[in-house]
C-alpha cells in the first residue's frame, strides 16, 4: 500500500533529540549500518544507536579519523569504505556478507555538499557519484543481508528543491554548478527510496528519505566563509545563525525514521521535523517567509524513481532486482546517456528534461 506523503502527528518536532525520539525503545540485538556514522549527524546517530542497545558498523574513507572519532562508544565496529569507488563499496559488501549477518537498519547517512567540480569513478560527477550512486550500489550489494522487515533510510535534504534529476546530463558535462549538482544528488535520495520501497515491501523492508534539517557540520566544508555570511548562516563573528539545529536535533529524523514503530507498515515518503513531509507548496517551494518546506513533487515521482533506478543500475553494473549485471558505464557510453528506463546500445534520443528551477536566495533557508 502506497503512504500518503502527508503528516502523521507524531508528536515531535524540530527541535526533538534523537535521544527523544528513541525513548522507551530496546535496539538490543539490532545490528544497524551507518555511512558517515564518525561525523557529523553521522556520530550522533551512533551514539544514539548505541546508547538504544543497538550494534553499529561504521563504514570509513577515513579508517584514523573514525578510529578517533568512536574511541571510547560501544558497540561499534570499523570498517573501511570509500563510496566513490566502486571496488572499495563491493569489496566492503564482500566482507560483511561472510560475516553470515542480518542487518536490521540500514542509514546512507554519509554525502559531501557543494563540492568544487570533482570526477570520480568512471568520470562520473562527484556528489551524484558518492551522494548517490556509492550507496546505490552498496545497498544492491548488501541486499542479501538486509533482513526481513528492515529499514532503509537515505539521508536527503531540503537542498534536493534546487535540481530534479537532470537526465540530459547527469554529470554536468557541458557545465558546473555547485548548487545544482548537489540538489541533483539530494533528489537521487529521494527517488532511491521512493523505489527500493516498492522493491522491498514485499519483505517487510520499507525505505524512508528525509530532511535532517540545517545544521552547520563538516558537511559545509566546501563552502567560503564569505559565502556563509553573504547566505546570513552565521555573523560577523563567525557565530551561526539561530535557524541551525543542534546535531542532537539533527540525527533525530533519520533516527526516527530508522526504528519508530510509528512508522510500522509505511515507507517510500519524505520525511521532515520527525514526520512524514507535507507536499512542496506550489511553484519553486519556497514560503511567503522564504523557507522551502515539504518535497517536491519530482523527487517522490515513482516514474522517475523507476527511471533512476535503471539508470544507476546501468552507470553502477549491479541490481539485486535483476539477474543480470553489466559492468559500471562511462558518461561517455550510450546506455549512460540514454533517459527511458531501458537500456540500448543505439545513441540517446530521448528528450531533455525541463531546465532546472532557478534558486531563489537560501538567506533563511539553507539545505
Amino acid at each position: 500500500m502506497t503512504t500518503p506523503q502527508h503528516k502523521i502527528g507524531s508528536g515531535f518536532g524540530a527541535t526533538s533529540t534523537a535521544a527523544e525520539v528513541l525513548h522507551g525503545i530496546d535496539l538490543t540485538g539490532k545490528l544497524a549500518l551507518v555511512t558517515g556514522g564518525y561525523s557529523g549527524l553521522g556520530l550522533e546517530t551512533t551514539h544514539a544507536l548505541t546508547r538504544a542497545g543497538a550494534h553499529v558498523i561504521v563504514p570509513a574513507r577515513r579508517r584514523a579519523t573514525a578510529e578517533a572519532a568512536l574511541d571510547g562508544i560501544a558497540d561499534v565496529e570499523i570498517d573501511e569504505l570509500d563510496l566513490g569507488d566502486l571496488g572499495s563499496v563491493r569489496a566492503f559488501a564482500d566482507r560483511f556478507l561472510a560475516t553470515g549477518r542480518r542487518l536490521d537498519i540500514v542509514i546512507t547517512s554519509a554525502g559531501i555538499m557543494a563540492a568544487p567540480e570533482t570526477r570520480v569513478g568512471h568520470g562520473w560527477e562527484a556528489q551524484f557519484a558518492t551522494n548517490h550512486l556509492g550507496h546505490f550500489a552498496l545497498v544492491n550489494h548488501l541486499w542479501p543481508a538486509i533482513a526481513d522487515g528492515a529499514r532503509v533510510v537515505s539521508v536527503s535534504s531540503r537542498g534536493h528543491h534546487f535540481s530534479p534529476i537532470r537526465w540530459a546530463d547527469p554529470h554536468f558535462e557541458t557545465g558546473y554548478d555547485k548548487w545544482l549538482a548537489y540538489g541533483q544528488a539530494k533528489t537521487a535520495n529521494v527517488l532511491f527510496a521512493v523505489h527500493l520501497d516498492r522493491l522491498g515491501r514485499d519483505r517487510g523492508v520499507r525505505a524512508f528519505a528525509l530532511h535532517p534539517g540545517s545544521i552547520l557540520t563538516n558537511l559545509a566544508r566546501h563552502i567560503p566563509h564569505e559565502e556563509r555570511l553573504a547566505q546570513g548562516w552565521i555573523d560577523e563573528n563567525g557565530t551561526p545563525s539561530g535557524y541551525f539545529k543542534t546535531p542532537e536535533a539533527g540525527a533525530a529524523t533519520q533516527v526516527w525514521a530508522a526504528t519508530s514503530p510509528q512508522l510500522d507498515g509505511m515507507g517510500g515518503v519524505y520525511l521532515e521535523d520527525c514526520d512524514i513531509a507535507e507536499p512542496a507548496p506550489d511553484g519553486d517551494g519556497v514560503t511567503d517567509v522564504g523557507l522551502r518546506v515539504g518535497v517536491r513533487d519530482y523527487a517522490i515521482d515513482p516514474e522517475q524513481a523507476a527511471r533512476l533506478w535503471t539508470l544507476s543500475a546501468e552507470l553502477t553494473g549491479v541490481d539485486a532486482t535483476s539477474r543480470r549485471s553489466r559492468p559500471p558505464r562511462s558518461p561517455g557510453s550510450p546506455c549512460c546517456r540514454r533517459t527511458t528506463p531501458r537500456c540500448a546500445s543505439a545513441p540517446c534520443t530521448a528528450p531533455a528534461a525541463p531546465a532546472p528551477p532557478h534558486r531563489t536566495s537560501r538567506t533563511t533557508s539553507p539545505p
